[in-house]
């Protein structure tokens, strides 16, 4: 039964459809897994990764759908709608499907653009512990992030107020840690402008070592990185302890294991490498792994997730962050690299609205009602805006992989716009299926469940974009020309400085290269739409993440710590003091 979404708020919809929200046990039974092969956390309940992993190993894999998207709007243009309707369209045909998304950060839910539940009858239940917290990963995650700060910010303050006799006395050895050649800073999952640069240790002896530091959001962080990559609690230890903190004044890496705090790390981690299992409101299994922000961090669900999701199912649909010049590419580059998976097919999320603002359409902002434009048939902004799609499928086509463009249908599109988008899509060589899921869940999909259904048996011809023998600078060169479409990159000193450095150095050889970029264009800045031509890249840092094996080279103005505006969702959220339940999140 598909709920009336053109009345409904999204809560309401998921409070209705959480009175049959399978329990534990039921999901247990219904997916065929063990007793003990089942966490129960509350209403949901997470899944032991390695004991499924064993007792599956052996299974077949099912079809891996990836789905992506178009250069979103501000406004983001239903990538998770999608990816849930795509599992309810499936289940409609009877088919063994489940999938992963990845778990909201707090910053948009409270933000702008709120929870990534999905929306209307493609919602992800329940919606209120999954949009705020739900099993802890994320808490655990800044818990283990903010400890490794803890222990370097207190081994300078001991290193400056105790000699080398004293420091031993203490069981210490002194690493001489360079207070200006600091890495990490501290990490928190909202969007906080005010502490992007701040001063701590302020006060006297025993108050900390005074220095300059920072937060950044928390999916931001190595550590998400890494849990998105792993493959299982060893490498997930491993990884920790190569986390670089700070540098000493020679120039050499102070890591975790130096500062001797990865294991109490590992420790807060231990239960977050366990896909967590939810439902969507139609009743198929949905995991949710790892973090969002494809823009600034690897923004993919985890390995792990897809992992078991192919064993237990006979298609697994996982997500990827943003368009498919971040998400996708990502996911193409260096998840399937590690992983060693191969996509069956990707599905490319699209919508009218957003076409039309490539097309040269008014600026979209968030908290502000639509232009006509977006609410009124305009033939001509979409036909402009089409490029930008058909780049995109390019993009995916490099890959070797089948592309399927999903329209995400919104009650604005018309018929005749509908139909450009079919054309333009079926003249470049892919299937485009229309999708109401929003409206109307599973039945709303269907199209686009046999489109993918149809595409994943397609034969596909994988292929990296660059070999890991491809120095870091070859490759970003590569990243930009091909998947961005720019004519080339410009380094400054200091960042081509790193990059050189990090091109000798041996160990860094195999390290996966993770761009830093805006979600909003192809391009390094956000105002410029389309399929912009005759421009240049600019890489102005590069990070090293040690742990995870990223080099992340950093374009634009693109900042780790986004900012909270004058309108958030945060003021429309409640509780109902009588009920306990919360009202207001979208």
């Amino acid at each position: 039964m598909a709920y009336d979404a053109t009345r409904m708020a999204d809560w309401q919809i998921a409070e209705e459809a959480e009175k049959d929200l399978p329990a534990p046990d039921e999901w247990r039974d219904r997916l065929g897994l063990e007793k003990d092969e089942v966490i129960p956390y509350g209403r949901v309940c997470k899944l032991d990764f390695l004991k499924i992993m064993n007792r599956l190993k052996d299974r077949q894999d099912g079809k891996y759908i990836e789905v992506t998207a178009i250069t979103p709007t501000p406004l983001g243009e239903g990538k998770t709608t999608t990816t849930i309707g795509l599992l309810e369209g499936l289940g409609k045909r009877s088919v063994n499907v489940g999938g992963c998304v990845r778990q909201p950060s707090g910053g948009p839910t409270m933000n702008i653009k709120g929870t990534a539940a999905g929306g209307g009858n493609a919602l992800l239940i329940p919606m209120t512990e999954y949009s705020m917290g739900l099993t802890g990963d994320i808490n655990d995650l800044m818990n283990a992030h903010n400890l490794a700060m803890v222990a370097l910010n207190a081994r300078l303050q001991h290193e400056a107020n105790y000699n080398d006799r004293e420091l031993a006395e203490r069981n210490l050895r002194r690493l001489d840690i360079d207070p200006k050649h600091v890495e990490m800073g501290w990490i928190i999952d909202f969007c906080a402008q005010g502490l992007r640069n701040i001063t701590m240790g302020i006060g006297g002896r025993m108050d900390g070592f005074m220095m300059s530091s920072k937060f950044s959001i928390a999916g931001s962080s190595e550590i998400m990185a890494i849990l998105a990559i792993i493959r299982d609690l060893r490498d997930l230890r491993e990884r920790l302890g190569k986390i670089i903190v700070a540098y000493d004044r020679k120039g050499d890496p102070v890591t975790t294991s130096d500062l001797e705090v990865a294991g109490a790390m590992c420790a807060w981690m231990r239960n977050a490498i366990n896909p967590t299992l939810m439902s969507t409101v139609e009743q198929q299994p949905c995991m949710v792994h790892a973090g969002p922000f494809a823009n600034i961090a690897v923004g993919q669900s985890s390995i792990i997730a897809d992992r078991i999701g192919l064993k237990m199912f006979d298609y697994h649909v996982t997500e990827s962050g943003f368009g498919a010049d971040i998400g996708f590419e990502k996911f193409w580059n260096v998840k399937c690299r590690l992983s060693g998976l191969v996509p069956s097919v990707s599905v490319i999320t699209a919508t009218i609205r957003a076409l039309k603002m490539h097309g040269g359409g008014p600026r979209v902002v968030p908290g502000r009602p639509l232009a006509e434009e977006y609410r009124k048939e305009n033939l001509s902004l979409l036909e402009n805006g089409l490029p930008n799609l058909l780049h995109h499928i390019g993009t995916v086509k490099q890959a070797g992989v089948t592309p399927v463009v999903c329209i995400n249908a919104f009650d604005t599109d018309t018929k005749d716009e509908i139909a450009m988008v079919r054309r333009y899509a079926e003249q470049a060589g892919v299937r485009c299926a229309l999708s109401r899921q929003w409206l109307e869940g599973g039945d709303g999909a269907l199209e686009l469940a046999d489109a993918v259904i149809d595409a994943s048996n397609d034969r596909v011809d994988f292929n990296f974009l660059y070999p890991l023998e491809m120095p870091l600078r070859q490759r970003v060169e590569v990243i930009a020309k091909v998947v961005y479409g720019a004519d080339g990159v410009a380094w400054t000193p200091d960042a081509e400085a790193k990059a050189r450095q990090f091109e000798s150095d041996p160990a860094m050889k195999d390290y996966a290269t993770m761009m830093v970029k805006t979600h909003l264009s192809l391009t390094h800045n956000p105002d410029l739409k389309g399929v912009p031509r005759g421009w240049v890249l600019p890489v102005h840092d590069v990070l090293v993440f040690a742990g995870a094996e990223f080099l992340c080279p950093v374009t634009g103005a693109i900042n780790l710590m986004p900012g909270t505006s004058s309108n958030p969702a945060f003021r429309r959220i409640d509780v109902d003091v009588d009920t306990g339940r919360v009202t207001g999140l979208f």
